[in-house]
């Protein structure tokens, strides 16, 4: 991918899935084992100027032509693990949902409508031919949704304030070393805070959370939202590795914020909280989570 812009865009974090080499068929595997071994490869930033670029012509371009063919790789005790971004089922996807988030001109001056019925009858075509599709990574807006937070730990928080800064919080790996030689997600040298778990610790917190939390409470978002994202993985093989990645908030974020920043922490003491009857902690965990991201939320509205 050629490099549009330098311009740090800072409002997406990610909850991707690394599938190992072996979970992909032929000949996509091939492609993604010559791709892993590449020296250099884009990042998540070079991915989103790309896509802020074709909103620019008129008309627009809100999803891509052709399906990207890049991907995040990353290396686990040995195993070459990939996490292709699929940017243009990605961008049908997030197009479907923009109706709900704008007022309908601002959203009729972005994106004509005439652009957004081709957008959709495009993906409603596309769909009926790869009816299993599913990306693997899901993107969100000045925020980490608290479901996310709900399949890490806080031992796997790892928090690097990038340019030689120092290494915060996690298993003291640098960022190159974590990531497999290319410096993750974010590209070397750019800060990071991110988590990284086993598919199969995952898949077990959101058991145990769904069960704390229906034993507790009634159906809601916060159920509704982790049952969905518990699905989710499920689509995965059994040795991927899950990532929650703050991606370009860490450059809106102070960095005070961030060191202490400890959202998986709060979110599994909530929890904890519950399952021993304990009301009154848990709800103490969750008004410290409203209180941090309502703080980052309202950046968005910022001059």
């Amino acid at each position: 991918m050629p490099k549009v812009s330098s311009v740090v865009v800072p409002y997406a974090s990610y909850l991707r899935v690394y599938e190992p080499l072996a979970a992909f068929p032929e000949p996509e595997r091939t492609h993604w084992a010559r791709y892993a071994r590449r020296p250099e490869r884009p990042s998540y930033q070079d991915e989103l100027r790309a896509s802020l670029a074709d909103l620019a012509p008129t008309p627009p371009i809100p999803v891509p032509v052709h399906e990207s063919r890049d991907a995040f790789v990353v290396e686990a005790d040995g195993v070459v693990c990939v996490c292709p971004w699929r940017t243009r089922l990605r961008g049908w996807q997030a197009l479907g949902e923009l109706a709900g988030s704008l007022p309908v001109p601002v959203l009729d001056a972005v994106i004509p409508p005439v652009v957004r019925r081709q957008a959709a009858a495009d993906y409603e075509a596309w769909l009926a031919r790869n009816p299993d599709a599913r990306p693997w990574i899901r993107t969100a807006t000045w925020h980490v949704p608290l479901n996310w937070f709900v399949l890490v730990a806080d031992e796997e928080r790892f928090y690097d304030r990038g340019d030689d800064k120092g290494y915060g919080e996690g298993r003291g790996e640098k960022p190159d070393e974590a990531c497999g030689g290319e410096g993750g997600a974010s590209g070397a040298g750019a800060p990071v805070l991110r988590y990284r778990t086993p598919m199969v610790q995952a898949r077990r917190r959101v058991a145990r959370g769904l069960k704390a939390l229906r034993d507790a409470m009634d159906e809601g978002p916060l159920i509704d939202g982790l049952v969905d994202v518990g699905r989710w993985l499920e689509e995965f093989h059994p040795r991927s590795l899950v990532e929650l990645d703050y991606g370009g908030l860490v450059h809106t974020l102070p960095e005070e914020m961030l060191d202490e920043d400890h959202s998986a922490a709060d979110v599994a003491e909530g929890i904890e909280a519950l399952r021993d009857g304990d009301g009154a902690s848990a709800g103490e965990a969750y008004a410290r989570l409203v209180e941090r991201w309502r703080a980052v939320r309202e950046r968005q509205f910022s001059n």
